[in-house]
């Protein structure tokens, strides 16, 4: 937060010297008639200090109109005004070892965030992020462990207490985000606290985390925008892309190619706030690389190669597409899926194998100013 200094007001002092025709003291000589009297010369008044001049607080640049017929897409931040995020991810993985049968995996993960921009300095935001909620929800061949932190019974729900304590340390978990300009992430503090915080409930849990969660990692996992803002403002049909490589240690890493699309005014929305809300197309291309030899460590496998690449869906199979609310500045709600089709070669037990590998991603996100989670 930003400090404000207090600025002491300064008093000034003056007063004048009298020289006054005294009598000396005995013993100094009296003032000879004849002579005219000698003059001590006037004490020089203390110079007066003039006021120390109050420094102005930094402010953020006040926000410019986009051009005519074009939308700006940027996150808008205030000081100590917070919002929230609700972020909905659905993974559904059909895993096929060579000979055997399908295993069909479901994960679906809620994280509710809330995000406080706590100053503005020298062109950098500084923001707290502060995971306020959990749900988790895993079904792996029909074997089922459920948590929801924001249920008074969590650890009973989850019918694991171990992975009930795993999961409630995600909770109240705070991140600190430097953003530079274009609201690209230089710095997130806090990594170092959250992975001891989970080391005491499972050492190897921690190690594999500190191989999984780079710096880099980091900062693309801390942008409310997940990359929206654009560098100039864009006419409708305008294109822009990100790229970005995201290394995940032991299990890979992945190059992916973003593109957004501005639609235009969400015209086909029901209601009248949400036809004022800007609609950008997204799709998204991503490819896998095996870990380097030196980083295949900490599962309970080892991935020696592979090639997995995403599946464009058929035109409106999936909505792929971000709202985002030119009043406010953020993401409003956003829906992206993505399909992962491919093979891993596996060590497992000492034995290589060859697993066909399908998987579909669905992550839903809404914006709003007040939290997600109810106060318990």
């Amino acid at each position: 937060m930003l400090r404000y200094r207090l600025l002491t007001a300064v008093l000034f002092a003056a007063g004048a010297t009298f020289v006054a025709a005294q009598t000396p003291p005995a013993g100094e000589k009296k003032a000879d008639p004849a002579k005219p009297a000698e003059t001590k010369p006037a004490e020089k008044k203390p110079e007066e200090k003039k006021p120390e001049e109050k420094k102005a607080e930094p402010t953020p640049p006040a926000p410019t109109t986009p051009a005519a017929n074009t939308a700006r897409f940027e996150t808008k931040l205030e000081k100590d005004k917070a919002f929230y995020q609700e972020m909905e991810t659905t993974v559904t993985q059909t895993i096929k070892v060579q000979g055997g049968s399908d295993l069909v995996q479901t994960h679906k993960q809620t994280f509710y965030f809330k995000w406080l921009p706590t100053s503005f300095a020298a062109d950098k935001w500084t923001v707290k992020q502060t995971i306020e909620g959990v749900k988790m929800s895993i079904d792996i061949a029909g074997n089922k462990v459920e948590y929801d932190s924001t249920n008074t019974n969590a650890a009973g729900a989850a019918g694991n207490p171990g992975l009930a304590d795993f999961f409630s340390k995600l909770v109240g978990t705070e991140f600190t985000i430097t953003y530079g300009k274009g609201m690209v992430v230089e710095k997130v503090d806090g990594k170092d606290d959250f992975l001891k915080k989970l080391g005491g409930v499972n050492q190897q849990i921690e190690s594999l985390l500190r191989k999984m969660l780079t710096d880099e990692a980091m900062k693309q996992m801390t942008d409310p925008s997940f990359g929206l803002t654009a560098d100039k403002d864009q006419a409708v049909g305008g294109k822009w892309e990100k790229k970005a490589t995201m290394n995940l240690g032991p299990i890979g890493s992945y190059d992916t190619v973003t593109t957004f699309t501005y639609v235009g005014k969400n015209t086909a929305a029901a209601n009248a706030v949400d036809k004022e809300l800007d609609k950008i197309d997204v799709s998204t291309a991503m490819t896998y690389k095996a870990p380097a030899a030196d980083q295949g460590e900490g599962l309970l496998f080892k991935i020696k190669g592979g090639e997995l690449k995403t599946e464009p869906y058929k035109a409106g199979e999936k909505a792929n597409e971000i709202l985002y609310n030119p009043k406010t500045g953020r993401v409003e709600k956003s829906t992206i899926s993505i399909k992962l089709v491919g093979k891993i070669n596996v060590t497992i037990g000492g034995t290589d194998t060859t697993i066909d590998l399908y998987q579909e991603q669905v992550t839903a996100v809404k914006t709003q100013d007040k939290s997600f989670v109810e106060k318990k």
